[in-house]
């Protein structure tokens, strides 16, 4: 009995470091976070979008052609 649970422990453990060792990824990024579109901030309401898709005039960015018109957000306060 004590044969057999020292030949499971020792394939486990075989098993364990096959797998630790084997598959070593290259990168921890993921492919869509390396393929992933630069971001932009609407200068109007603040939300983030793909570049893209966003409208740009005189280095602003915006996120629809009624932010655009409206031009940067003031800040009164």
């Amino acid at each position: 009995m004590l044969r057999l649970l020292f030949w499971i422990a020792l394939i486990a453990a075989a098993v364990w470091f096959w797998r630790k060792f084997k598959g070593q990824p290259a990168s921890t990024q993921s492919p869509s976070e390396r393929d992933a579109a630069p971001m932009v901030r609407c200068a109007q309401c603040g939300v983030h979008l793909p570049r893209d898709r966003a409208l740009n005039l005189e280095q602003q960015w915006y996120c629809s052609q009624a932010h655009l018109q409206q031009g940067p957000k003031s800040d009164n306060r």
